[in-house]
């Protein structure tokens, strides 16, 4: 399957996958960053995945199948497993709610408790776990999975291949209020959707809310952690990824490609260009034009001055006293 040249003896048998310092004796485990290349001398596994180019210094107890990537051969492995354990049932359980007009394809799948509001539409292969909420006029593609207690409210559109993983929250009210003379808010009506294209996930326990007017957009293939909020009339570009407890504030749009760590925060009506980086709690404060560029910090900066400056900031207290010694030692001058 992953066409790997194989060093050893090819009868082993595999029962296991597993990393390097915790494999057991049956199990396949991958080498592909060379900070680990110790474990793969310790191992007990009875196989390990590494490049075509890797040089043992020492002998290495496993037998090796050699491939082009170690990580994406790990990759396709995992993903013929998880193949292989995944439910596949089709059809409606009695217990869930099918409401008028909505259709749900012959070889899609809705679990108990689930619920499909009027006009909403599952495309074949799709499947709605137990306890899933789908409103009115939502339409689910081909392939994708709700899975339990995930809430798509009305007339939002969910892509193709896409995953929306437990207890998130797509389409709730974007955060809009209009300040009143008498110091109190009145709603702003959202009346807009959420849209994800095709091939899509969303982490659990995430909130992507919907557009005022219009839609808030996460393009093709776009990955979103866990406890992530997406602000209402946000667009996140093809192949974005965005790590846990990021937040992102309204109608700020993240081009193709960016990478944003964790609890990294974004105001609103910015932009952000193809394949930037943000590292984990910076606060992105400003449109950023030019792509393929790191930046760290709160507010950001570019990369290595942010880490420039966090040197120079660990050094505050000993240039302090510098600072005062000499300008003690000054002061005596003075004095004389």
């Amino acid at each position: 399957m992953l066409g790997a040249t194989i060093e050893g003896d090819p009868s082993t048998m595999i029962d296991d996958l597993a990393g390097l310092d915790v494999a057991g004796p049956s199990a396949l485990s991958f080498f592909a960053n060379p900070k680990y290349e110790q474990l793969v001398y310790r191992t007990h596994a009875a196989a390990v995945l590494v490049s075509h180019a890797f040089s043992p210094k020492q002998s290495v107890p496993a037998s090796l199948l050699r491939v082009e990537d170690p990580y994406l051969a790990f990759t396709q492995i995992l993903e013929m497993v998880a193949a292989q354990m995944a439910e596949t049932g089709t059809g409606v359980h009695a217990s869930a709610v099918i409401e008028t007009n909505a259709v749900v394809a012959e070889d899609a799948f809705v679990g108990a408790f689930a619920y499909v509001g009027p006009g909403a539409i599952i495309g074949p292969g799709a499947r709605i776990y137990p306890h899933a909420y789908i409103g009115k006029g939502v339409v689910v593609g081909d392939n994708s999975h709700i899975f339990p207690h995930a809430t798509i409210y009305h007339g939002c559109k969910i892509g193709k291949s896409c995953i929306v993983h437990a207890g998130t929250v797509v389409g709730a009210d974007g955060f809009g209020f209009a300040p009143q003379a008498d110091g109190s808010y009145r709603k702003i009506p959202q009346l807009g959707i959420v849209e994800l294209a095709d091939g899509v996930e969303l982490g659990a326990n995430s909130c992507i809310d919907r557009a005022t007017t219009g839609k808030t957009y996460l393009k093709a293939g776009a990955k979103v952690d866990n406890l992530v909020q997406i602000a209402h009339n946000v667009e996140i570009g093809e192949h974005s990824v965005i790590a846990a407890q990021t937040g992102i504030s309204g109608s700020t749009v993240l081009g193709k490609g960016v990478m944003v760590g964790g609890q990294a925060g974004f105001v609103g009506h910015i932009s952000i260009a193809d394949g930037t980086k943000v590292d984990a709690q910076s606060g992105v404060n400003k449109t950023i034009k030019e792509p393929g560029q790191a930046f760290r910090g709160s507010p950001i900066q570019p990369h290595r001055n942010q880490l420039k400056s966090e040197l120079m900031f660990r050094k505050l207290v000993e240039m302090e006293e510098r600072i005062r010694f000499l300008e003690s030692v000054l002061q005596e001058k003075d004095l004389t």
